[in-house]
Formats: C-alpha cells, sequence, structure tokens
C-alpha cells in the first residue's frame, strides 16, 4: 500500500525497507550507529515525496562505509500511471549525474595539462582559430575552467540540439558568442557553454575524443562500468530517467535559472531524459553514473590522484587545483549561496558550501539538482549522492543540506 500522491510527489511506499537496497558496506572505519544515523536522514529526505530515486555512498579511509538506495529507478515518477511497473533502484542502477560530470572533466582537464598537452594560461584560440570575435581572442583555458570566459549564457540564435555531437557545427557556434563581460573579469557560472568549450579544447589538443581519453586513461585501467559522459545507444534504456517534482519555481528565480541552463526544469528535464541527450558527449552534464562509481571517481581525489596503482596527476597538481581561485560570495550554481572555487572544482567550506558544514578541505561538484561528488580529505572522505528528482520551490528544501550536515557531522575530522 501507498500513500496518495500530491501534485508534483511521488506515492510514498508505506514500506521503506521493500524499496531499500545495501551494497556491501564495511564499518570498521566508522561507529555503526553513525551510518544509521545518516541513513535515516536520508529516509527522512526520501520522505519529502520529491526523490523517485536516492542512492548514497561513502568511503572512508578506502573502505565503503555505507553504499545504499531507496526508491524506484522506473514506474513511480509523480507523473507516471498508477499502473505502471514500479522497479526498485538499486546500488547499481545508472542515472545522468548532470554537473557532477564537471568534476570529472576538469581533472581530466588537469591529467591533460600535467602530461602537457596544454597549459591553462594557453589562449583558447591558439587550438580554436575561429574563437577570436569580440575580444574572445584573450580568453585562456583557465578563464573556460574557473567560469571566467565572459560568455556564461549562449547568446544569438539557439543552436541546433540535434547536432550535439558534431564538432564542425560546435566551434562554428562558439566562434559566434558574444561575451558579456572581459573574459577574466568576473566569475558567472557558465552552465551550458563550459561543457562544449572544453570538449572542443580538449579535442583539438590531444586529437582524441575527450569521452575516449576518459575511458583509456581512466576508466577502463580502474574498472569502472559507468561514470563516461553519455552510454551507447543500446544502454539508454538501462539508465533510470529524472522526474520535475515539487512546484515551478518562482518566476524571478526561474528567469535567472533559464538563462544560465537555457531552460526551466519543465524543459530540460524531458530533453535529459532522450536517447539524443544520453548518448551525447557533453563534458559539463551527460555523465552516465551511480553514485557508488562517484564516490570511487572521489577516491581517486582523496588519495591526491592515484587509485589501485593507477596515477592520474601528481598530488601538487591536485593541490594547485583546489587551492580558492576566488572569494566565497553567492553563486548561482548553488542557488545564490556563497560558496568557493578552485581551478574548475567547487570547494567547501567552514559555513557554507555544497559539501555541508564544516568541510573547508572539501572538493568537488555538485549537478542538477540533489546531486553530488566530492572528496573531504580532512575525513578520510569520498562520498556521493544521487537522487532522480529535480524539484522546484517547495518546502522540504532544507531536507538535502541537512543530510549533507549529518555526513560532515557523523564522520570525523582526523
Amino acid at each position: 500500500m501507498s500513500q496518495q500522491a500530491p501534485t508534483g510527489k511521488i506515492a510514498l511506499p508505506s514500506d521503506l525497507d521493500a524499496v531499500t537496497d545495501i551494497g556491501d558496506e564495511d564499518h570498521s572505519e566508522i561507529d555503526p550507529a553513525a551510518v544509521e544515523r545518516i541513513w535515516e536522514s536520508v529516509r527522512y529526505w526520501y520522505g519529502s515525496g520529491l526523490h523517485p530515486a536516492i542512492q548514497v555512498c561513502l568511503r572512508r579511509n578506502g573502505k565503503t562505509v555505507l553504499n545504499r538506495a531507496i526508491g524506484h529507478g522506473w514506474g513511480n515518477g509523480p507523473d507516471d500511471a498508477p499502473d505502471a511497473e514500479k522497479i526498485p533502484v538499486t546500488t547499481a542502477t545508472p542515472f545522468c549525474v548532470y554537473s557532477a560530470a564537471k568534476a570529472i572533466s576538469t581533472t581530466v582537464v588537469h591529467m591533460l595539462v600535467e602530461q602537457g598537452h596544454f597549459s591553462l594560461d594557453d589562449r583558447v584560440c591558439d587550438y580554436l582559430p575561429s574563437y577570436t570575435s569580440h575580444g574572445k581572442d584573450r580568453t585562456t583555458i583557465r578563464h573556460v575552467i574557473t567560469h571566467s570566459a565572459g560568455v556564461p549564457i549562449h547568446t544569438g540564435p539557439r543552436p541546433d540540439v540535434t547536432r550535439v555531437d558534431d564538432s564542425e557545427y560546435t566551434r562554428e557556434q562558439l566562434a559566434l558568442l558574444k561575451p558579456v563581460y572581459r573574459p577574466g573579469l568576473v566569475h558567472i557560472y557558465h552552465g551550458l557553454t563550459w561543457g562544449p568549450l572544453v570538449r572542443e579544447i580538449v579535442s583539438a589538443a590531444t586529437g582524441r575524443n575527450i569521452r575516449d581519453i576518459l575511458a583509456d586513461e581512466i576508466l577502463d585501467p580502474l574498472g569502472f562500468r559507468w561514470t563516461n559522459y553519455g552510454v551507447a545507444a543500446e544502454e539508454v534504456p538501462l539508465v533510470a530517467p529524472s522526474h520535475v517534482t515539487g512546484k515551478p519555481l518562482p518566476a524571478p528565480i526561474a528567469a535567472a535559472f533559464r538563462a544560465a541552463v537555457g531552460g526551466t526544469l519543465d524543459r530540460i528535464i524531458p530533453l535529459s531524459n532522450t536517447p539524443l541527450f544520453l548518448t551525447s558527449v557533453i563534458p559539463s552534464s551527460t555523465t552516465v553514473s551511480n553514485a557508488d562509481e562517484l564516490s570511487r571517481f572521489a577516491e581517486i581525489l582523496r588519495r591526491g590522484g592515484e587509485l589501485d596503482g593507477v596515477r592520474i596527476m601528481k598530488p601538487e597538481t591536485l593541490q594547485a587545483a583546489t587551492a580558492p581561485c576566488r572569494r566565497m560570495r553567492p553563486d548561482v550554481a548553488t542557488g545564490l549561496k556563497p560558496m568557493r572555487w578552485g581551478t574548475g572544482y567547487m570547494l567547501g567550506g567552514k559555513r557554507f558550501g555544497p559539501f555541508g558544514r564544516n568541510t573547508p578541505s572539501a572538493f568537488g561538484h555538485t549537478g542538477l539538482v540533489d546531486i553530488a561528488v566530492w572528496a573531504d580529505p580532512q575525513r578520510s572522505l569520498s562520498a556521493a549522492i544521487v537522487s532522480s528528482g529535480k524539484p522546484g520551490a517547495h518546502r522540504e528544501a532544507n531536507r538535502y543540506p541537512a543530510v549533507l550536515d549529518r555526513i560532515a557531522a557523523e564522520i570525523p575530522v582526523g
């Protein structure tokens, strides 16, 4: 039996244990009671009815201390028919994790810099010769990675989304962009343009597709099943869908959201569930993964750039990448809450941050909406949260950051 779901919410199962999957866990690095307190905060968050599925995976000192999922991967979205087949989520179910992809892409970029393919202070036009109009010739790769390239929104005619993987077309569209401020002047989240710029810079500099680089140099040697940009066409049905939930955003916030990411949730989410999107290579937004694999990717970062004998980058490279590069101020990427940034990575903070309170050493990235992947070296923690609901305005909005705060409170520093 399920409770009747209000508009925009899921039908909550009466037996949460029946829709809970628990993977292998090792509590030798943590008090088991702390694990249960963290999980209880997740169950409370799930009880908001705004997320059909939630996955949480936490590693401490490399050991998986929590790896659980709750809800349904398919069949229990707010718009699903009452008689739709309801398939419970598992810890292995893959989802699109949206901008959490940027943590992975940022890692690839710093790896390629260390390998000598380009420098962060090289000009973009050194690799994309057409990227010169309207003062864009001043733009460096560092400007791109730090969201200070001056093109936080797409200017000009709306691009043809069916040509998203067409590099020649993408470079033509990038050439037409007109900066809204001088490159390097200020940091404003580049939700739409960051991915295409990174993809084309990497391709031009290396002669390889960033998807192949990620697979060949990181994912395949470490045995990842997912966690790359998009999936093969035949794998699309294996990816659990995302769902718009809750009430629409207030008009002023919706307008800002539309400018930052190209549309409101009711337009973006249906597109992101299509084969066109889920098979595309967009380093900012099309990564398909799950909390278990994202947490393992974060373990590479927590360990200073190496995992299981595979070194991605030197510790000093990662240290430079996670040094603060701008003062903390409200950021559109986190709902206008204050946040610090490194060179491509979001940084935690003492009072404010995307990874809970009192997390000044944490770094990673969030994804649309209520998704996060991060490493917190002070806690020896590698963490990921994936959720399939994309809520607008709702009274229970504080339940997600409460989970982050609970994780930080229960996993001690040191």
